[in-house]
């Protein structure tokens, strides 16, 4: 698995803590009209708006900062089913379903970091290229939602019911959730550009 290139972790960071997170000098029109075309209006909403000044009325930037918002949720998430599995007594169907999960996770954050560094180059192309980048983006985006909801299945049955599988579940649903978000606003650059 590539692991994100040190030019992304310090761009997620920059988006992450570069916003003013208790005032927002920047009005928030531009990210509730984009997200009002989501599936999770709200939630969009809450995720992008403590970035609005770095999103200005920019809708690469708003994209690259909803796809970063996502990776940051699943990494984390990653972090936290990790230490899950270290707990002592788990029933081996919960141990085996954390264990597919995380691979899964893994799998997602790798083409969520590849979306975003493609999303890099959608900004600048034309013509051709530009379908060619942002197919790229929805590809990598779409496998990512499809991993998440893959491990999400994993933890469908009854022999998994109890606090991990909640624990999972609530973790896992809010990634799904911004990585739809944030391919709603991927079909948005296409229309702006």
């Amino acid at each position: 698995m590539a692991r994100p290139s040190l030019r992304l972790l310090s761009l997620t960071l920059f988006i992450l803590y570069s916003a003013d997170i208790t005032k927002s000098t920047v009005p928030t029109n531009f990210i509730e009209a984009s997200c009002s075309a989501t599936r999770h209006p709200e939630l969009c909403v809450k995720s992008l708006s403590i970035h609005a000044n770095a999103i200005q009325k920019n809708p690469y930037i708003l994209t690259q900062t909803a796809l970063t918002v996502s990776l940051a949720l699943a990494e984390s998430t990653k972090a936290n089913m990790l230490k899950l599995t270290s707990i002592k007594g788990l029933k081996a169907p919960e141990y085996g379903a954390l264990k597919d999960c995380l691979d899964q996770i893994d799998d997602s954050v790798d083409r969520l970091s590849q979306s975003i560094r493609e999303i890099e180059k959608l900004s600048e192309a034309q013509g051709e290229d530009f379908m060619w980048h942002k197919s790229n983006v929805q590809t990598w985006s779409s496998s990512a939602l499809t991993d998440i909801k893959t491990c999400e299945e994993g933890f469908s049955g009854q022999t998994l019911d109890g606090k991990i599988k909640a624990s999972v579940q609530g973790q896992v649903t809010n990634v799904e959730q911004l990585i739809s978000n944030a391919l709603a606003l991927i079909k948005q650059c296409e229309a702006k550009h």
